[in-house]
Formats: C-alpha cells, structure tokens, sequence
C-alpha cells in the first residue's frame, strides 16, 4: 500500500481544512484564518494524525467542540467536521440562526442522510443564511488511524460495538442491526478513503459473517450507482494501489479469548496494558519531589503528565513491537550517547572562551569556528533527542515499577507455557495463592487463561479448590461464569489449537548495560528470547493470503462485491495469493495480536497488511465486559 491509511486519512482532512480544495505546495502563502468545528468522534479522528501546530499552520486559530458555549465570530469561516446525528444537526441549525461564523463549510464523517439535509436547509431558509453555507460534504472518514497499519473504528461511544454488546445473551435483532450498520457503515469509509474494493472472506456462523454480509451488499449497491459511485473516477488517488485487489479477513473475537488476556512482553502492549493509554498519548502521574512538606500539611496534589507517542517519535517507531529488556537497553544507550555529544557541545565552547557568552555571539564568530557553529546548529535536535529520551525514560520506568511490583515477567512466562502446552514448573495453585504476585486481576488473568487453553476442563473439585483461592485472593468469579458458558457453547472439547508467542528463557542476567550505572534497576526481573509463532488471527490470515489449504480456513465464506451476481461460496476465485490484506477483528483487539501480525508480515517480502478492530482494549477493560457478561 503505496500511501498508508494514516497518510490518506491525513491527506483527506488536511484537504477538509483547505476548504476541500486539494493543497498545493506552490501556493504556500499565508493561510486563510479559520475556526474549526468538532463533536467527540471528530476530535478522536483528528487528533492522533495532526497536532495542534499542523491545524494552526493550516490557518486553525481556535479548535472548538460542537456542543460547547461558542460565541459569535461573525468575519471567520468555520469548518465543521461532525457526526450526522440528530443532536449534531439540531446544533448546526442553531448555530445557523443565531449567526456565529460568515460562512459554514459542512462537512460530515459520515454520509448524511436526504431527511437531515433538508432539515439543514429549511433552517438556513428560516434564517436567512443560505448564501452562508458554502459546501455541504461527506467525507467518509467515519475511522480512527493510530498507525501507518493499524486503525479502530471508534473510542468515544465503544460500548456501541464492544465484545460485550456483541455477545448479550438477551440482544434483541433490532440492537444486532444496529450495531451492524454502525460497524458497517464504518468500514465503508475505510475502503472509500483506502480507494479499494476487497475480497471478503469470513467464517461462519457469528458476528463477523453478519458484517460481511451487510458489508458486500453495500459496497454492491455503491458500485451499481455508476453516476454516483465511490469507487470510480477521481475520488480515488488513482495509481497509489497496486493493481491488485487487497484481502479483508474478517475474525470474530470469539476465536481467541487469550490473546486480550495474556500479559505481554513487548513496549507498546506493555504501555497499552499497564498505563494509562489511548489514541497514541499515554498519561503518567508524575513522580512527586522528595522534599519533606512541613508535618499537618495537605500532600501535594500529583501532576499528571501526557506524551504523544507518535509516528515523528523515532525511538518509539524503532522499538514498540521489542521486548521490555530491550527497550530499557536501548534508552540507557541513548542517553549514554546524548550526554557524549552534550559534553562534546560544552568542550567546543570552554575551547572558544566562550562559556558566559550569549548563544548571538556564537554565530558572528569567523570561519575557523565552522566547527563550533555546526555544535550549535545541531543544538535543536540535541534538545528534541533529550526530549524524547526524557520522555521514554519515564515511561519505561513506569511500565518497570508495574512489571516489579506485580511480577508481570513471571505471569507472562507461565501464560506462555500454558498457551504452547510446555511443561510448567510451578503450580497454578501457588501462584494464586502468592500474595505477593500481582493483582486479583492479573490472576484471574491467569486462571482463564489456564480454563480457555486445558484440553479437558479441571474436575469439579479441582475448580472448587481453585476458585476458593481466587476469591481468597480478592478476584470476581463473574469472568469466569461467562468462559465457562462460553465454551461449553463452543464445544471446545477438543484440544485448542497451539498459540504460545514462545517465551525461552535466556542465560544468564540482563546485558551489562542494565546493572552497571543504569536508570533501570532490572534485577530480579527476567529476559526472555522471543520465539515467532502465529497467534490464531495471524494463523487465518497466513492460510487465506497465501491461499493454503488449512481446515480451520477452508470453510470461509466468499464475497466479491465486485461480481454482477452475489453467489454464496466458500470457493474463491481467486486462486493467486493476496499482496496486501487487511484482518479486522470484529469484538474488539489489542496491540499484542497487531504486533504479531506485523512480526509475521516483515517475513514476506512485499507484503502489505493492516490491521483494524471495532475497538481497542486492553485486558483489564476485557475483563470488565466479561465480568459484566457472567454477572448472574
């Protein structure tokens, strides 16, 4: 995929801003001031793909939400980006009577539908305004990017499509319908902005077969629409997709209840897992000071501290999918390097006499300072190195504290050996039983793990004995009500398939680095060699990509929309392997099985993949619907 969806994403809003005119370099005066307009769903689209002095550089003095108290600005444009709801509507017909902005330009995330506009428009008659509304757009771009390759169709309203909403056993067809159209009408605007039309394939039998089913027709309907279709002519940015079509593989959550639950090992679904973590920022209380306040004093209030890590963030591009250990060696490399170059800064002035001058007097010195000068040039990116440094510094160290407080490196171990059927050298029962392992939380991780992946679930009297620990330990069993139904419905008698990551333990103790001088205090905390193998979304996709035969795929459905006739079949057309794929996990997914995916693909040549999901969460919001699923 020649553009990423992050940079398409990115190019259709930076178009919106424009007054979707597309931009063009040689006209890079001053921009025209504005005033943007956003609901919530908005704002999450826009917010990890453009920082707020990319919007001012595009001429966005004031960003504002939709349903806030705005006053009138009555000689600026305003550029609305909003939902097609009731509410939205209600509020913009207002905004149109009382007269805020000059002119309007209305664009909606979402295909808006015949009934609104015209109530739009009656309002704009009422108000006289009509000659203020300047455009009236859909843009399709009812999804969130948070990587070139991986993208989630909604963070505000998430209990809409959440794995519990899905999986209710008293949903009514109705609520189903809904929830269908919402994720359906979603990956729609995927592809529209993808400018693709994909082979669907799916299993049968739950969620994602419904989706595929409403997904085909309607992107069906939109190619017979020639005059109006979406997928023709210069909608699409002709040339930046290869000439074959990708593959959307559509997964139920239901295939794989591990994963979400498993403790990880990697950066990025460690920071997803224990911090506080979402749409790319990651928020950390900051480590108050030492100094004593005075005895009877209130404590000081903790700070809270946000980071944006984001695709400009080198280290964070270079390391999120390695190991913890890994990670930590690679920040103490890093400062140990800045700091070389901030003495060499530091000796290049002392050698100049130039310690108490002001940086002005650097710049006017003569040629045979060419040397110096190039020190101080290189100052900025000295600072923004530093920045980002400080910045991983700290949120390693508190993914660490987390790691060693709740012993996650030896529930990741264990969790490993359950899921790849090693042999374990400890008891389930002790671990639970610890109460210096972890939280109620991280063991009832745990143990549904160990009741998911048992070949035979434990006798009656053994999960007795087990669920006495864990409410001894302080753990809910409502989780453990749901997995129980849940795979007596599944009938998962029969063994589930292999789907350790593999864990091996390495020799010996963590690199010298990291108890040698280091910020990071690693003793004590283990370092695993990370052995590749497939997670079950990875497993499908590798069989339907690569079009093996495999009895756990052979049975999908096949959909090409772009056929006349609609025929049902699970034989595919097909028969040359895909280039590029997209598997969207319908009942919500998580960074490990992302970063598993992106692991597999490095190793095929010329591959491209994305990966989506309804929502992203991490194992303890799983836990929670779960919990809310198996409450009697």
């Amino acid at each position: 995929m020649a553009a990423s969806i992050r940079e398409k994403q990115t190019v259709a809003l930076k178009r919106m801003l424009n007054f979707n005119v597309p931009l063009v370099k040689s006209t890079a005066g001053e921009p025209v001031w504005k005033v943007l307009i956003y609901d919530r769903m908005g704002q999450d689209i826009i917010s990890p793909l453009l920082s707020v002095k990319e919007l001012r550089d595009m001429g966005v003095t004031l960003h504002l939400l939709l349903h806030s108290d705005r006053d009138a600005i009555p000689d600026v444009p305003a550029i609305y980006f909003v939902m097609p709801t009731e509410e939205n509507v209600d509020r913009i017909c207002q905004d149109l009577r009382t007269q805020l902005y000059e002119s309007y330009y209305l664009n909606f995330i979402s295909a808006i539908s015949r009934s609104k506009l015209e109530d739009i428009a009656s309002a704009a008659l009422t108000a006289n305004t009509v000659s203020h509304v300047s455009k009236v757009f859909d843009q399709y771009l009812n999804f969130i990017t948070l990587e070139d390759d991986m993208f989630v169709l909604c963070n505000q309203n998430k209990e809409l499509v959440s794995y519990r909403a899905l999986n209710r056993p008293d949903i009514t067809d109705t609520e189903m319908e809904t929830i269908m159209d919402t994720i359906v009408d979603s990956l729609f605007c995927f592809f529209v902005t993808l400018g693709a039309v994909p082979i669907i394939r799916c299993p049968r039998g739950n969620a994602a077969e419904m989706v595929a089913v409403k997904l085909d027709k309607k992107l069906r309907e939109n190619l017979r629409d020639a005059r109006n279709s979406l997928f023709t002519g210069d909608n699409l940015g002709t040339g930046q997709f290869s000439f074959q079509r990708p593959l959307l593989v559509l997964v139920d959550r239901n295939i794989d209840l591990s994963t979400p639950l498993h403790h990880t090992w990697t950066y990025q679904a460690l920071v997803h897992d224990v911090l506080d973590f979402h749409l790319n920022r990651v928020n950390l209380e900051e480590a108050p000071a030492v100094e004593s306040s005075p005895s009877g004093a209130r404590p000081k209030k903790k700070n809270m501290k946000s980071y944006d890590l984001t695709v400009a963030d080198k280290f964070w591009q270079k390391h999120k999918g390695s190991p913890f250990p890994e990670v930590a060696e690679s920040v103490q490399q890093e400062l140990e390097s800045y700091r070389n170059q901030e003495d060499e800064v530091k000796r290049l002035k002392t050698i100049m006499g130039l310690e108490g001058e002001d940086e002005g007097a650097i710049s006017m010195l003569s040629d045979n300072t060419a040397k110096l000068t190039s020190a101080v040039s290189s100052l900025p990116e000295l600072l923004e190195k530093k920045r980002l440094i400080d910045l991983h510094t700290n949120v390693a160290t508190a993914v660490l504290e987390h790691i060693k407080v709740r012993k996650l490196d030896v529930y990741f171990e264990y969790e490993e050996k359950l899921m790849s059927k090693s042999t374990l050298d400890k008891s389930l029962l002790d671990i639970i039983s610890d109460p210096d392992a972890g939280t109620p939380e991280d063991k009832m991780r745990l143990f549904l793990i160990y009741y998911i992946t048992s070949a035979q679930p434990p006798s009656e009297t053994d999960l007795d004995q087990y669920k006495k620990a864990l409410e001894d330990a302080g753990c809910s069993l409502a989780p453990l009500n749901y997995i129980k139904q849940w795979k007596a419905f599944a009938k998962m008698a029969a063994a589930p398939t292999n789907y350790g990551i593999g864990a091996t333990k390495s020799k010996g103790l963590l690199s010298r680095v990291m108890n040698t001088g280091s910020q990071f205090v690693m003793e004590g905390v283990k370092n695993f060699v990370l052995k590749q193998q497939n997670l079950p979304a990875t497993r499908v996709l590798d069989s339907l990509m690569e079009m093996k035969s495999n009895p756990e795929t052979d049975d999908y459905r096949y959909f090409d929309p772009k056929m006349l006739r609609g025929n049902d079949s699970s034989i595919p057309r097909n028969k040359n392997p895909f280039q590029e794929a997209i598997v969207f996990m319908v009942g919500g997914g998580n960074y490990i099985e992302y970063q598993n995916l992106v692991d597999y693909i490095k190793t095929k040549q010329g591959k491209h993949i994305l990966y989506g999901c309804t929502e992203l969460f991490n194992a303890a919001q799983f836990v929670k619907q779960l919990s809310q699923l198996g409450q009697k």
